[in-house]
């Protein structure tokens, strides 16, 4: 009797080490985008859950939960909130963890969740007609010392808007009007309802032969148009790029946030991922957790600098 008892002790002890043991990824994954599908970081986004799927055999899924370009990022907010397990991973541009806990939401406080890498740096641009009289921001800052510029753009808490608002204050310049608008592309420009945009290259690649980038919105040149100076070079209190990174919840052990990284990391690096970068003018890589940290801090004090720029 003695030994069944033993026998059924170790039996319920090898079980519960047998679970406790279990590797992850032991159960579906979401991967989270909190805006709309069909950009670069929904698509690059699905690039990474399939092959994660195809590496670990359990079901990877992009979830897109839109909730407005400024705030308040339903879907962040998720995976702040989500158990720290990996089951969850956050797909976020720079404005959730640099911004969100400024804008009053708590749930986005740097303490919620860590980066596990950032993999996309997103081509944006500012651009002007082909006719217009100034092919630089030089030129156009001289121009619109005495004449009235347009500037279009996708809303003003936006990052990129911040930094093309920024620039004309330190150039010495002020836009005569700006708008914001749904759609910035090359009717935009030929219409003449903004005589300078603020948007992304491949929403003018069509027309690329009939603008002008003026700069880029970028920490690197874009490879497109490599005439183009990113917005540091121009000014540099203005070094600073709309990226996009995977996030987990802070306690998420370092095993498997490893696991995420190798499948992702794999990703931007495979050719097809590579192929979006050279038809868009994306930047596609990966920058592991320890230098996302030290971006997203550096990129938080460039933000407090194009803050008091703006006052």
């Amino acid at each position: 009797m003695k030994s069944t008892y033993l026998l059924g002790g170790a039996f319920a002890l090898a079980m519960c080490a047998g679970a406790a043991l279990a590797e992850y990824p032991d159960g579906p994954v979401s991967f989270v985008v909190p805006w709309p599908p069909g950009d670069l970081e929904d698509v690059l986004t699905r690039m990474i859950a399939d092959d994660f799927q195809a590496e670990y055999g359990v079901s990877a899924a992009v979830v897109n939960k839109p909730g407005g370009g400024g705030g308040p990022f339903p879907g962040a907010i998720e995976v702040a909130t989500a158990p720290a397990d990996g089951s969850v991973i956050g797909s976020f541009v720079i404005g959730v963890p640099v911004v969100g806990h400024k804008i009053g939401i708590p749930e986005l406080a740097p303490e919620k969740f860590d980066p596990v890498g950032i993999f996309l740096t997103y081509p944006f641009v500012i651009a002007a007609g082909g006719n217009a009289p100034y092919s630089t921001m030089q030129e156009l800052a001289e121009y619109a010392g005495d004449n009235e510029v347009a500037l279009g753009h996708f809303g003003d808490p936006l990052i990129p808007t911040r930094v093309t608002k920024a620039m004309a204050r330190a150039m010495g310049f002020e836009w005569g009007r700006d708008a914001a608008f749904d759609a910035l592309d090359c009717n935009t420009l030929a219409s003449g309802d903004a005589d300078v945009i603020n948007t992304t290259l491949q929403l003018i690649l069509p027309c690329l032969d009939q603008v002008k980038v003026l700069a880029a919105v970028t920490d690197q040149r874009i490879s497109l148009v490599p005439d183009a100076p990113t917005a540091g070079e121009v000014v540099p209190e203005l070094d600073i790029a709309l990226w996009n990174g995977l996030f987990v919840a802070k306690d998420t052990p370092q095993d498997v946030r490893d696991k995420i990284e190798a499948v992702a990391a794999r990703t931007m690096m495979s050719e097809r991922a590579q192929k979006i970068a050279a038809e868009t003018g994306a930047l596609v890589y990966w920058q592991n957790a320890a230098e996302a940290t030290a971006r997203i801090a550096a990129n938080g004090e460039t933000l407090g600098k194009i803050g008091a720029m703006l006052e």
